[in-house]
């Protein structure tokens, strides 16, 4: 069975379209075109602003004209990240979606359902003439995996209503009120090219095969750091033995744990025989730390030719330490809500660009907006501390709770009379859109939900099907009751 296959049916076919658009964040272009195209093709009213955000509008159907402007919002852009050994280029390429039981996944790559199937929702109820419901706006931002772009900078007078529906979330049965806010803390290391010592052995050490997942709703599962475990190992060695880094890089996104890493690196050969007997002692000692949490997880190591150039052994030293230090993970807990992650921190990539230069990207989340400054001020001082320029990204307030919403009440109703359970009311560590409207529109009441879906930002993301029937039958319900108010 094919994914345009699946039921409902329309909502399905919209997802199996989205998943053959490229859309890797900052490149939107073809989207864009595709859903103003769609709407134009439907007899739907489409503008566009500056930025590339999209917003649909579409009629009342007869009897419903005064009910609220209700908005249904998703994101146009999904996390780009495939494993090592598959062949796909995000720009050009369609996801090859599948699948698997109860479960759609994609072959080797994200499935882009975060926020893909947001937006095959909203644009189904664009055209569902079936549906009652009041006036509807579809609003699709850019660029929200990546800085939040879209909601940052939408244009003035795009959307009208005053209830909007964020799609952007991972959970059946629980609707969403609340989200953090977060920062981007970047650390640049300049280093200088040295010629490899002669007399050394030189070898590529890498990781692979972690779970990696969401900077935000997995930092509290305890997953491995890719370039943590790389730069522990570099570290331990130096500890032993002379030793000459050529190359280290891990991770991609700053909003996704790192799931592979690596470093070249060389030791004395009189030394070989004593590093290749501590590695095995080193995997072993990680995989029983992270035993029954990454059962996948692979560290190898190949000899390789001696390169021309190494680090400067001052910045290396600095390097490897400063990363093998960084704070990752969740920093405290929400006294307010249980089981809710208040701060964290993700040691996100390490990559080698031009010009000597290494740059290490953060992210830092927190439902408190002090503490999110605090944290990323611990992270600037540590990077200070081992010599790198530092800089932070305007960063995005969060998203405070209302447990007296008028939108809560009605999607929590419309839940517990479709399912005859009441849904879980609650907040995410997780950064959503949604307190970046408030700044723009400060009226709007607002809620998240979506279907059940696992392994975001990652290429083990899948969407659990009879989710996504709970999820449209909701979405469906909830307008309907919007428009009947």
């Amino acid at each position: 069975m094919e994914v345009k296959d699946l039921k409902p049916e329309l909502i399905w076919k919209c997802f199996d379209e989205v998943t053959k658009i490229p859309r890797p964040s900052c490149h939107e272009e073809k989207i864009r075109e595709f859903l103003v195209n769609f709407a134009k093709e439907n007899g739907v009213s489409v503008k566009t602003d500056k930025v590339g955000n999209v917003v649909m509008h579409k009629a009342a159907t007869p009897g419903h004209e005064n009910a609220p402007t209700l908005i249904l919002q998703a994101h146009m852009d999904m996390v780009a990240e495939k494993n090592n050994d598959v062949e796909h280029d995000f720009m050009k390429d369609p996801i090859e979606t599948y699948v698997d039981g109860e479960w759609v996944k994609a072959r080797g790559t994200t499935l882009g359902a975060d926020n893909g199937i947001g937006i095959a929702a909203a644009m189904a109820a664009m055209i569902d003439k079936d549906l009652k419901h009041g006036p509807l706006e579809a609003l699709f931002t850019v660029n929200e995996e990546i800085g939040l772009e879209g909601a940052q900078n939408i244009g003035k007078d795009m959307i009208s209503g005053t209830m909007l529906l964020n799609l952007d979330s991972e959970d059946d049965g629980e609707i969403f009120v609340g989200c953090a806010g977060g920062i981007d803390t970047t650390a640049d290391f300049t280093y200088k090219r040295s010629y490899t010592p002669e007399g050394f052995e030189y070898m590529k050490i890498s990781v692979s095969g972690l779970l990696g997942g969401h900077s935000g709703s997995d930092i509290n599962l305890g997953r491995a750091n890719a370039n943590k475990i790389i730069a522990r190992f570099i570290w331990e060695c130096s500890q032993r033995w002379d030793i000459t880094v050529c190359s280290i890089g891990g991770g991609n996104l700053r909003n996704a744990i790192p799931r592979e890493a690596f470093a070249v690196f060389g030791v004395h050969s009189t030394h070989r025989n004593e590093l290749q007997h501590y590695l095995k002692k080193y995997y072993q000692d990680i995989l029983s730390e992270f035993d029954g949490i990454e059962p996948s997880m692979n560290l190898a190591v190949e000899a390789c030719d001696r390169p021309e150039y190494c680090m400067d052994s001052e910045t290396s030293i600095a390097l490897v330490r400063a990363i093998y230090s960084a704070p990752h993970g969740v920093i405290s807990m929400s006294r307010d809500i249980e089981g809710l992650v208040e701060t964290s921190t993700n040691l996100a990539a390490v990559k080698m660009l031009d010009d000597n230069l290494i740059r290490i990207t953060t992210s830092q989340r927190s439902s408190v907006e002090s503490r999110k400054n605090d944290i990323a001020g611990q992270v600037e001082a540590h990077f200070q501390l081992a010599g790198a320029k530092v800089s932070h990204s305007d960063g995005y307030p969060g998203w405070a709770p209302n447990m007296k919403s008028k939108i809560m009440k009605i999607s929590a109703d419309a839940y517990e009379e479709l399912f005859g359970v009441k849904p879980a009311i609650k907040a995410i560590h997780a950064g959503l859109e949604c307190g970046l409207f408030l700044t723009k529109y400060p009226k709007l009441d607002m809620v998240s939900f979506g279907p059940t879906m696992t392994g975001v930002h990652s290429p083990d993301e899948q969407l659990l099907i009879p989710t996504v029937d709970k999820f449209w039958k909701h979405l469906c319900r909830v307008i309907e009751k919007v428009a009947e108010s």
